[in-house]
């Protein structure tokens, strides 16, 4: 009877063992094709979805250019602020900048489709199937081309029902914005036509007081200026429950705090003594 549950016991064992190698070898087969099969780019948004994204990729082993969040899919965290930007360009009330300090992420290059629209229709000639002349009036006019292309333009609220696309849009030239003198404004400088009817806003964001900077600490320093488009959709304004204003942005959740803190009121501490 013994020797019976001692063989039993060797061939459970002998079993255990086999199973546990067969397992190793099978998990070892599914990391190295996991490692062998390509991964999805991790494509995170700065400031709201649907405006500037940026793709994860490694500056260094080990040093991503960007984290993004796990909750929203925004961007947390830089390891290079300063990656994909341009020098922003000449902004009045920045002229005692240094040259090359303010920079911008380009968001001209998103804009493909304009340029076409430009040169095959909204031109004011083109061939036969372009309109022949540009709007007499400024009244809107739908087009279901253009609704189809940008679902916000049916009932746009931009100015509460004051102005139209081509308040904000050139004539002829739509891979380009427009100010009060018909002069073409970049799409990478939209705060020179927003600043048009929002003086003040544009004051703070100049200020620093309005909008987001990310890099060097100095007030001087380099940095990367977020425009006007990165945080609002001017599309969009005065959509939702709210009814006015722009669409909020999703906060993200308040970071876990350090073991043995139970609370954060120590934020509430000016860090100043007065």
């Amino acid at each position: 009877m013994k020797k019976i549950a001692i063989y039993t016991l060797a061939l459970a064992l002998c079993g255990g063992a086999l199973y546990t190698a067969v397992a190793m070898e099978k998990a070892k087969d599914e990391a190295a094709q996991a490692a062998a099969e390509p991964k999805e780019p991790v494509v995170c948004f700065e400031s709201r979805k649907g405006a500037t994204e940026v793709t994860q990729r490694d500056i260094k082993p080990g040093w991503p250019n960007v984290k993004c969040s796990p909750t929203t899919g925004a961007a947390l965290w830089y390891g290079d602020p300063f990656d994909g930007t341009v020098p922003m360009g000449k902004m009045p009330g920045l002229e005692n900048l240094p040259e090359g300090h303010a920079l911008v992420k380009p968001r001209s290059e998103k804009l493909a489709i304009l340029p076409m629209c430009g040169t095959a229709c909204h031109n004011g000639v083109g061939p036969s199937f372009s309109p022949p002349t540009l709007p007499k009036d400024k009244k809107p006019t739908a087009i279901p081309t253009m609704e189809s292309l940008v679902p916000d333009l049916k009932d746009l609220q931009h100015g509460r029902g004051r102005i139209w696309c081509l308040d904000c849009h050139h004539t002829t030239k739509r891979d380009k914005l427009v100010d009060h003198f018909g002069d073409p404004i970049s799409f990478d400088q939209p705060q020179l036509l927003c600043g048009k009817c929002h003086g003040d806003k544009l004051r703070d964001w100049r200020d620093g007081i309005h909008g987001k900077r990310i890099g060097e600490f100095a007030s001087n320093g380099k940095k990367r200026w977020f425009t006007c488009t990165e945080c609002h959709n001017p599309h969009n304004v005065q959509d939702g429950e709210r009814n006015r204003g722009f669409v909020q942005l999703q906060p993200e959740p308040p970071p876990q705090l350090p073991n043995g803190m139970k609370d954060a009121s120590h934020e509430l501490v000016h860090p100043v003594a007065h």
